[in-house]
């Protein structure tokens, strides 16, 4: 399971380089996985410091951390 969760973070990764800012719901959308392992590889990513997540309304955004942030 862990593996999964690494490789899940790393598409999250991905794609939000490429994005920049996006909403959990896009970020489901997109990457078309169990909700469950989506959440637990932002968890990984938000304890190592490498997003931020903003509660906006009902859904949440997430932002890759550059190193400039």
């Amino acid at each position: 399971m862990i593996t999964e969760i690494g490789l899940a973070a790393g598409e999250i990764w991905q794609y939000l380089d490429k994005h920049n800012q996006v909403s959990l719901k896009q970020l489901l959308q997109a990457l078309k996985k169990d909700r469950d392992l989506i959440l637990m590889s932002l968890g990984w990513l938000g304890r190592e410091g490498h997003i931020l997540l903003q509660a906006e309304g009902s859904d949440i955004k997430i932002t890759l951390r550059r190193k400039e942030d």
